[in-house]
Order: C-alpha cells, then sequence, then structure tokens
C-alpha cells in the first residue's frame, strides 16, 4: 500500500535559514498552497503528520477537507539541527560544516541529530505506516523526505531528492506507480 509522502507548504522564514525543528509558521499564501495541494494529493484513508505547525497546520487542511482522521507522529519531526537552529547557513562556521561533509552521516558538530539517527526513526516510521494497509498521507518535510527516498544510501547525494513546498511523493520509490506531484507555482 502506498504511503504519501506531503511536504509542507512554504514556511515563513527568511531564505538560507536552518530551520529544522525550529517551528515556524506558514505564508499568507497558505490557503491557495493547500487549494492546490488537495487537488493533486490522490485518495486516502488517514492523515499522519509532525508535530511541527508547519505540517500540522496542513494535515489539519487536509483532514478537515476530506473527513479523514488525523494522526500526529513524532518522528516525522524534521532533522534536529541543535545549535545551528534559527541560524542562516552561510553563518555556520566553515570548520562545522567540513566536519559534517566529511562524517555526513554521523557527525554533530552542532549536537543535534546525526543523519544516521534521522534515517533510523524514518525507517521505524515508514516500515510502521507501510504494515498498516491502508493508504495514508504523511505531512512531514524535506529531510523525513529526503531519508526516505535515500534507498540506504550514505553519502550526501544518497540524499540529493528534491520534493517542492507542497509537493507529493508516493512512497515505496520501488513502485510503478511512484510519482512527483508538484502543485502549481504561487
Amino acid at each position: 500500500m502506498d504511503i504519501i509522502l506531503v511536504r509542507h507548504t512554504r514556511p515563513n522564514v527568511a531564505e538560507g535559514l536552518c530551520y529544522g525543528r525550529l517551528d515556524v509558521g506558514l505564508l499568507d499564501t497558505f490557503a491557495d498552497e493547500a487549494a492546490a495541494l488537495l487537488r493533486a494529493l490522490p485518495e486516502v484513508r488517514r492523515v499522519v503528520s509532525s508535530p511541527l505547525l508547519r505540517c500540522r497546520k496542513l494535515a489539519e487542511h487536509i483532514a478537515t477537507a476530506r473527513a479523514l482522521p488525523l494522526q500526529v507522529d513524532q518522528r516525522l519531526t524534521e532533522m534536529d539541527f541543535g545549535a545551528w537552529e534559527g541560524r542562516p547557513w552561510s553563518a555556520l562556521p566553515a570548520a562545522e560544516l567540513d566536519s559534517w561533509a566529511k562524517d555526513f552521516m554521523h557527525a554533530r558538530p552542532h549536537g543535534g541529530e546525526s543523519v544516521a539517527m534521522l534515517q533510523r526513526r524514518v525507517d521505524r516510521a515508514l516500515a510502521d505506516w507501510s504494515a498498516r494497509q491502508e493508504p495514508a498521507a504523511l505531512v512531514t518535510h524535506s529531510g523525513v523526505i529526503k531519508a526516505a527516498f535515500s534507498a540506504g544510501g550514505t553519502e550526501a547525494r544518497d540524499f540529493a531528492v528534491s520534493v517542492d513546498f507542497g509537493g507529493i511523493m508516493a512512497f515505496p520509490p520501488n513502485q510503478p506507480n511512484t510519482r512527483r506531484v508538484a502543485p502549481s507555482r504561487y
């Protein structure tokens, strides 16, 4: 049974800001973005959300519009960037970024979560939701989606999948009906 991964709509943050676990709001374009996403979203029987506001608001919108049950799953939260949270990527210490690049999966120069830690929790969440044999929309973040589609890779390039804000991707990726849908631009 497909799991549909949905990335939250555009957050209200400055371009280039590191905001993994930072609980930020959404832009005023939310209603239009959510409406476009709803039109593109395949049929599901349940909506599951990251606990962060930018996902919960979209998940509540989908669940209400389709009269579906909504659950929150902590494992769908974005990666914890520790001391980097709320800082521009361009202002982060080069030595810390270099350390992360050298050991992409395990380094934690920010004191938060490693990519391997993110990968393990995402793998567990996807295994649990897939085992339910019920089509579900998991409203989550870019990092979670990248981990889902990394196929066990350990290099930064293995996490290079891209999904737009308000984008939709079917999981697992090896299924013939895998699709990438991005609602229209605003």
